[in-house]
């Protein structure tokens, strides 16, 4: 059987019913865009350790589907973890006679560099999405003090607050899809992880500015205006407007979140509540992601403890 037949067959019998709509939809267009096209046409025991390695060199030189250029590490592993899962179903259903994909020597990954907005520029990103007219701007500083991601803020009904106890609920979040004429629609999911669903304690000071957010929303999602819940990719435009009228250098939204906790680290808040509140599956997760903001904190809470010698001649 031709390896491009069997993906199809994993894609279906396999992927399909077990995954995520989200995930089924990433692992299909890396299936048939990037190892079929390459590598699609071998039979299953025509594959060998040496053509999955420079299937996965290729990748690194000239993969991009759009530029021509190579992947980035990461987009190469993402694409032979596909490949090495679909021939490892093969090869556990009979389909070959051996399992040669982790043979596969994969491109080091390096710990992408946390991007967050200075002080100055949070304040200003503040003050402009709150003096915005639409409400649903104010979902950008929502997520500047809870570190929600922007799949959770958009999920979000108010349902899910308690103003009482100040507190947010995390169940749930979304993505973009299609229906099945085509037309773009928000796909309502289970959060990223098991760990993603959390109850988020929220700063008193937001509380007042919910209140008010929710008396001109109404019931209902949080983040919407007239045509109804907001797209994420429409979201994510709002914002790049918001910082080019700003004139603030572009940053992704999730910026929003790795600003989040780099504050947290500098006004003290210790790794494992850090964790939680981003809903990490561990706290290494955080302190890896977070060492730079750890190692400034660290070092003013050595120079607060050095304050306490007193050397000898000294005024």
């Amino acid at each position: 059987m031709q390896y491009k037949r069997w993906l199809e067959i994993w894609l279906d019998d396999f992927v399909r019913p077990t995954a995520k709509p989200k995930t089924c939809a990433r692992y299909e267009d890396i299936a048939l865009k990037h190892i079929a096209a390459r590598i699609g046409a071998y039979e299953l025991d025509e594959l060998t350790p040496l053509i999955l390695q420079r299937f996965t060199v290729g990748l690194l030189k000239d993969g991009n589907l759009v530029t021509g250029r190579g992947l980035a590490p990461s987009s190469v592993n993402g694409i032979v973890t596909v490949a090495q899962s679909s021939l490892k179903t093969a090869f556990e259903v009979g389909m070959t006679k051996r399992y040669i994909a982790d043979k596969i020597r994969r491109p080091k990954l390096t710990e992408k560099q946390v991007c967050c907005f200075s002080p100055e520029e949070q304040r200003k990103i503040e003050q402009a999405a709150l003096c915005d007219r639409r409400p649903k701007l104010w979902g950008i500083v929502l997520c500047l003090y809870t570190g929600l991601r922007i799949g959770e803020l958009l999920a979000l009904e108010w349902s899910d607050f308690d103003f009482k106890k100040a507190t947010v609920s995390v169940s749930k979040s979304c993505h973009d899809g299609k229906r099945p004429d085509g037309i773009p629609a928000r796909v309502i999911d289970t959060p990223k992880t098991e760990t993603s669903r959390r109850l988020i304690p929220l700063p008193q000071q937001l509380i007042s500015l919910l209140r008010v957010w929710k008396k001109k929303t109404g019931d209902g999602f949080i983040v919407s205006d007239k045509r109804g819940p907001s797209l994420v990719r429409s979201y994510q435009r709002a914002f790049e407007r918001l910082l080019k009228r700003l004139r603030v250098e572009r940053k992704g939204f999730h910026a929003l979140r790795h600003t989040f906790a780099t504050r947290a680290i500098e006004c003290g808040m210790d790794v494992k509540t850090l964790s939680e509140i981003l809903g990490h599956k561990n706290p290494t997760i955080t302190l890896t992601r977070y060492a730079h903001s750890l190692n400034a904190h660290k070092r003013d809470m050595m120079n607060r403890v050095g304050k306490r010698l007193e050397l000898p001649g000294a005024p």
